[in-house]
């Protein structure tokens, strides 16, 4: 049994899609002795994907209300604008080499899917960040 050309072709040059962003140069090193980071640089990699990827990343977080946008807040509150559009363009070509693999269109999983991933997470953030700001608050949930 054959099966398409395209899919063989990615699935033996890269077995899974972290791989391929690793391939690419989009996902930071670890460099760590005796329990000390060193370096989390992200390495070289495939200068011509990585100049093409952080662009359409930029652009893409600029899209109000999707995916992207939510995963680069999120991530530039915690590690800083740059980290974060590295991580948003490792994530744009993980779905591609998925719907290249799989022959499938792209799905957007919408802007709400980390509030919606863990819903008494974001209320227990939330809570706190009221009560650091001094207010008073009393959780009661929805019927």
């Amino acid at each position: 049994m054959s099966s398409s050309p395209r899919s063989a072709s990615t699935c033996t040059r890269f077995p899974t899609a972290a791989h391929l962003v690793s391939w690419a140069g989009l996902c930071p090193r670890t460099d760590e002795s005796a329990g000390k980071r060193r370096s989390t640089r992200v390495r070289p990699g495939a200068p011509w994907l990585k100049t093409t990827l952080v662009p359409a990343a930029w652009a893409a977080v600029r899209t109000k209300n999707s995916y992207l946008q939510a995963q680069f807040l999120r991530l530039k509150a915690r590690r800083g604008a740059k980290k974060a559009i590295l991580a948003v363009a490792a994530s744009m070509l993980g779905a591609c080499y998925y719907m290249l693999r799989d022959g499938v269109s792209y799905r957007h999983l919408g802007a709400d899917h980390f509030a919606r991933r863990d819903r008494a997470k974001t209320i227990g953030r939330l809570v706190r960040r009221l009560r650091d700001l001094g207010c008073e608050v009393d959780v009661k949930h929805a019927a």
